[in-house]
């Protein structure tokens, strides 16, 4: 379909040519706060483990301690005494539930394929076992530990090397064939004079937002009413509707605010065993995960093993591209860490092998992080090519230049938008990197300074099913909703500048509605594609209502036989673009139709341009770091992105977006690893005490910059931009290190004891 898609004219195929509202605009593109930013330090921003419902009991859970087998023995009856305790459930009495749709499958959006508590089977170390309900949550808390279990053993595997001896291809990789191969990679390996072959490794990861995973459920007659921290709102009412054998309209998940997502925010047990557990009790439920449940039942990151093979050609583009190794996964979920995908994309090769095999293991099903695959695709590639360069004895960001493609290398597609060259360009004269000196010869004392440079590189997506309604009111006040989400990345706030710009209106006089499944399908947050969704859904409703507006209006309108594309919408209503004197306010509109409100409800056009063209975000990590020569420890000093990420909705966001993925890569880097025992399938480091994420300390001052260029075949020429800032951060480091002491660390964290 993409194949005849592509030599199809871009005007038969909606939304590859959406308007983009061209010239200066009062809002969009302009630096502005958050519009939730007030509720939130004034504490009126209600996350899921605040509400608050009549005759609410709290829950707590008690976690198996083995990787797989099955109850042997289980005794609540002191937990069922304790003081305060309503009712422990246990695979004995919940209700009978089916088996949940993990993502992919279906509609699907489970962590994992699995019963929940619905028989003495263990899966995976960490898995509830028991759900206990109290008067307080200190009274559930202590109960849990109450209950007295015991287990038989089965053989289980835990550990990644045994596991690695039965690694296989996936079916796919997020659609993607698994294995993609262009000419004989392997034989312009061994021919080549210049040649880069080196195993690189990254750790797991766990998710560790600041708002801990909490739900409060409802039963209301047979509806379930849910206050989730979800980052998919629609996905979890079909999922929960699935399990609890409830059609969808009997669902309703409310998640205004959710406080960190990251991947980590999806559909796990302990929304399905709080939802039971209030069916059982009768009573709503309210529970809040500890952090160390939240390493017990929500996925992280995978470990992975990549080999990056590159060849070069005497004039230093690429002969060969060959990048290829393994993750864990389990057999009850499909999120295979796609570390290839930035190879796929990013430069030319005159013959490229790209696989993925995935090694199944017993262990918590793995889940999405911030830029699933990329992030630690981007730190073997990258740091693959910073070896290419040495041995080449070229600037790597001339190497870059030199295998620099004019088209998609793996789909040989047109590219919507790729500015990278000039990314780089930019952001090498901002940071100084023509002061960057040979390996280990730049020092202050007994402090290493090093430079290092990487490619940073994420999809564009836009996922279909989203819609939008829009409500303009006699007042000219005009209020968009959609069940959207807001994580603290500012959506709210661009779509009301969208919708200010989009109606010509102040943006205090509009307002946009999210967060609720009873709304109009919205977007998932994720994929960095709630952005382009929402934006695309909000104009074909604004599109919708004007038409409707148009075809209402009586004869003595001066907007009567005006078509929908020569309306001007501005200065609070609608002018002409073929008769600048005429405009009439939006009141003045609706006192003519006689109606104290108009309202119109669309969904967004299919995402037709991903079918054409190949669609990513790009930018250039440049990092400079001092290494302690005596001691090992590791300082990143400065560090600069240069983003091209199409349009720049509002600067003062983006900023902030930017900056957050580079520290998340600074921990992904230099700290950050979950220890996860492979005797037993436990993880062992499950508090901020032990697992080591960058304080205020370990970052530096940040730069972020941008080409700004609008890709024209998106809405409003912007990209998500949520992801792409941890990516490449991670090889920008580690050149940097390199650069500092002469050292290639290939194994994620680079702590000190590597470098001694």
């Amino acid at each position: 379909m993409k194949t005849v898609l592509r030599h199809v004219p871009e005007a038969l195929l909606p939304g590859t040519r959406p308007e983009q509202l061209e010239g200066p605009r009062p809002n969009i593109g302009v630096a502005t706060p958050r519009i939730d930013g007030p509720l939130k330090v004034q504490g009126k921003a209600r996350f899921a483990g605040e509400v608050s419902l009549d005759g609410m009991l709290y829950a707590a859970l008690a976690h198996s301690t083995i990787a797989r087998g099955r109850i042997a023995h289980l005794d609540v009856s002191r937990a069922e005494a304790a003081a305060g305790v309503a009712l422990v459930m246990t695979y004995r009495n919940a209700p009978r539930l089916k088996t949940p749709q993990a993502f992919g499958q279906g509609s699907g959006v489970a962590g994992a394929a699995l019963p929940v508590m619905q028989d003495e089977q263990i899966h995976w170390n960490g898995e509830a076992v028991a759900v206990v309900l109290a008067a307080t949550a200190e009274q559930a808390n202590y109960a849990a530990t109450l209950v007295d279990v015991s287990y038989a053993l089965e053989p289980a595997i835990t550990d990644f090397q045994r596991a690695k001896e039965h690694a296989h291809q996936p079916e796919s990789v997020l659609g993607e064939s698994p294995l993609l191969e262009i000419g004989d990679a392997e034989s312009a390996l061994a021919k080549a004079s210049v040649r880069v072959d080196q195993i690189y490794t990254t750790p797991r990861h766990n998710h560790n937002a600041i708002e801990l995973h909490a739900v409060t459920v409802q039963w209301q007659d047979d509806n379930l009413v849910v206050h989730d921290a979800t980052q998919m709102l629609n996905g979890t009412v079909s999922t929960l509707a699935q399990v609890f054998d409830l059609k969808p309209e009997q669902v309703r998940v409310l998640s205004p605010f959710v406080g960190g997502g990251f991947g980590g925010k999806g559909l796990w047990t302990h929304q399905m065993l709080a939802a039971a557990a209030a069916k059982l009790a009768g009573r709503p439920v309210r529970l809040s995960l500890s952090r160390e449940s939240v390493y017990r039942l929500i996925g992280g990151r995978t470990l992975t093993e990549q080999r990056v093979a590159l060849a070069a050609n005497p004039d230093g583009t690429l002969a060969a591209l060959i990048h290829s190794g393994v993750v864990a996964m389990t057999a009850h979920n499909s999120v295979p860490e796609q570390f290839t995908f930035p190879a796929r994309h990013l430069y030319a090769a005159d013959t490229m092998r790209l696989e993925q095999q995935v090694a199944e293991m017993d262990m918590l099903a793995n889940t999405f992080m911030r830029a699933p695959g990329e992030s630690v695709g981007t730190f073997a590639l990258e740091s693959a090519l910073d070896e290419l360069a040495e041995q080449l004895q070229l600037d790597p960001i001339e190497l870059r230049r030199r295998i620099e493609p004019d088209k998609d290398p793996a789909s040989g597609a047109e590219f919507s938008s790729r500015h990278l060259i000039k990314a780089y360009a930019d952001g090498a004269k901002a940071f100084g990197w023509e002061q960057r000196a040979a390996p280990g010869t730049r020092r202050e004392g007994e402090w290493l300074i090093g430079m290092g440079v990487a490619t940073a590189t994420y999809p564009y997506y836009r996922m279909p099913g989203s819609a939008a309604r829009v409500r303009l009111a006699a007042d000219g006040t005009a209020h968009a909703s959609t069940a959207g989400h807001e994580m603290g990345m500012g959506t709210a706030t661009v779509q009301a500048q969208h919708l200010a710009d989009r109606l010509g209106l102040p943006l205090d006089r509009v307002s946009f509605e999210y967060g609720d499944s009873a709304l109009p399908a919205g977007a998932m947050a994720g994929g960095s594609s709630q952005t382009a969704g929402t934006l695309a859904a909000v104009e074909a409703a604004v599109s919708q209502l004007l038409k409707d507006l148009l075809k209402q209006l009586p004869r003595d309108s001066g907007l009567h036989g005006c078509k929908a594309d020569a309306l001007v919408p501005r200065d609070g209503g609608l002018g002409r673009s073929d008769d600048a004197s005429v405009h009439v306010p939006y009141p003045t509109l609706l006192r003519q139709l006689g109606v104290d409100h108009l309202e119109a409800k669309a969904d967004a056009p299919a995402p037709m341009e991903l079918m054409r063209y190949s669609m990513h975000s790009y930018g250039a990590q440049f990092c400079e770091v001092r290494v302690n020569a005596i001691t090992g420890e590791v300082r990143v000093s400065r560090f600069l992105g240069s983003f091209d990420t199409g349009r720049i909705l509002n600067p003062q966001t983006a900023t902030s977006q930017f900056r957050g993925g580079i520290i998340m890569g600074i921990g992904l880097a230099l700290t950050e690893q979950t220890e996860f025992d492979p005797r037993s399938g436990r993880i062992m480091n499950r508090s901020l005490s032990e697992y080591h994420v960058p304080v205020h300390l370990d970052v530096p001052n940040i730069e972020v910059m941008w080409t700004d260029i609008p890709d024209p075949h998106t809405p409003l020429g912007a990209h998500g931009i949520g992801e792409i800032g941890i990516t490449g951060v991670a090889a920008a480091v580690a050149n940097a290190i390199y650069n500092a002491t002469g050292k290639r660390i290939r194994s994620l964290p680079i702590t000190l004891d590597k470098l001694l």
